[in-house]
């Protein structure tokens, strides 16, 4: 795929908002890439992500996992936003980030419903939003994209 340049006048934000816009990702996904962007630069002390490197964003998912407690797939939701924003917003090599601590907990098993629940549970939804509960459980679309 064709690499896009953010515009270089704009700040760190706008430009992630562009490429982000540009390949398509969703308005949820640019927030959420932005909140842990962020946080990675006011963890160390607003430095310019052009100053950092595999060693900072180590420490920071470290910190992440050890200091909040956030769960594994928090934490990487959080590396991919680090590595998005070196590969396609800055364009350069974040480099080999190495071993990071991962948070342990229990995998928690999901409450499925069975076919009738879900039939049930579908009849009883006011009819003027029945085509929208139908595609997202049909779809598996999030609620923002049923609604667009």
């Amino acid at each position: 795929m064709e690499q896009f340049i953010p515009n270089p006048k704009l700040k760190l934000r706008e430009q992630l908002r562009e490429v982000m816009r540009f390949k398509h990702f969703s308005i949820r996904t640019e927030q959420a890439y932005w909140i842990w962007i962020r946080g990675f630069i006011l963890f160390h002390q607003k430095r310019h992500p052009r100053e950092m490197g595999a060693a900072e964003a180590q420490s920071y998912l470290n910190h992440l996992a050890t200091e909040r407690k956030v769960a594994a797939s928090t934490q990487n939701q959080a590396l991919n936003a680090l590595v998005f924003l070196y590969k396609e917003v800055l364009g350069l090599p974040l480099g080999l980030i190495g071993e990071i601590e991962r948070p342990t907990r229990k995998p928690k098993l999901p409450s499925v419903l069975s076919k009738e629940e879900t039939a049930r549970l579908l009849a009883v939804i006011v009819p003027e939003y029945q085509l929208m509960a139908q595609l997202l459980y049909g779809t598996g679309m999030r609620l923002l994209e049923c609604l667009r």
